[in-house]
């Protein structure tokens, strides 16, 4: 059933996202004032973040794993706030993506929603978080994905690799909120203006990624993993 929502999601995303570069002259085209685009994307980001709260929740297995996600996400909301001012250099990709590798797609997200929720209390909540949350939730998700295709060498690299790659992925997706929003009109030229305004961030975020998994992943990992041998995580 999860997979099936994912592909559900991805291929949701890929139409709302390229509707503005091919829906001209219909009813879908967002130069015609019909559709207020920011709004279907931010309404699709907040569906798709209440399906994976529903997930969550009907494959959670005991308080046991509910109180360690929660641990989590708290840890790495908490890493957020004494980097808040430097552009996106943030440890809380290292606990996501971590949690991902150890415990699953929806572990993964679920601490990232929970980062996001957190420390925005302190950092200011708006517009753009369920798009932070959305796009946190996607590291979480594929992080999952590293375990059948890592190996305890390789490790540390192809998590340094996975969290460059998506320090850039998410500030592709992270800048449609922007763009939708505050960019006019929607084509092809505006979102690739709007990345190349955003690319010290997204590298900055990238860079953070690439250190704290470089450094600290496989230690992360590996106590991670204890505590799911201890709680018999399946």
């Amino acid at each position: 059933m999860r997979y099936f929502y994912l592909l559900i999601v991805f291929c949701l995303g890929i139409f709302i996202f390229g509707v503005p570069f091919w829906g001209k002259g219909s009813i879908l085209d967002p130069s015609t004032g019909v559709l207020n685009w920011g709004l279907v994307t931010t309404v699709f980001v907040s569906l798709a973040v209440l399906g994976f709260f529903q997930e969550f929740e009907s494959a959670a297995k005991g308080a046991k794993e509910i109180a360690l996600v929660s641990m989590l996400g708290t840890i790495s909301a908490l890493s957020r706030l004494p980097f808040a001012a430097m552009m996106g250099f943030q440890p809380c990709g290292l606990f996501i993506i971590c949690t991902g590798y150890v415990f699953g797609p929806l572990a993964g997200f679920m601490v990232a929603c929970l980062t996001i929720l957190i420390s925005n209390i302190f950092l200011g909540h708006g517009p753009w978080t369920p798009y932070q949350i959305f796009s946190w939730g996607l590291v979480g998700v594929t992080a999952s994905w590293l375990r059948k295709i890592s190996y305890l060498r390789e490790r540390t690299i192809i998590l340094v690799i996975f969290g460059i790659i998506w320090g850039y992925l998410y500030g592709a997706i992270m800048n449609v909120w922007f763009w939708t929003y505050f960019v006019y009109p929607l084509t092809l030229k505006t979102y690739l203006l709007t990345e190349l305004n955003a690319v010290i961030w997204d590298s900055s975020r990238a860079l953070a990624n690439g250190i704290f998994l470089g450094f600290f992943g496989t230690k992360v990992i590996k106590i991670l993993e204890r505590f799911k041998k201890r709680f018999s995580w399946e």
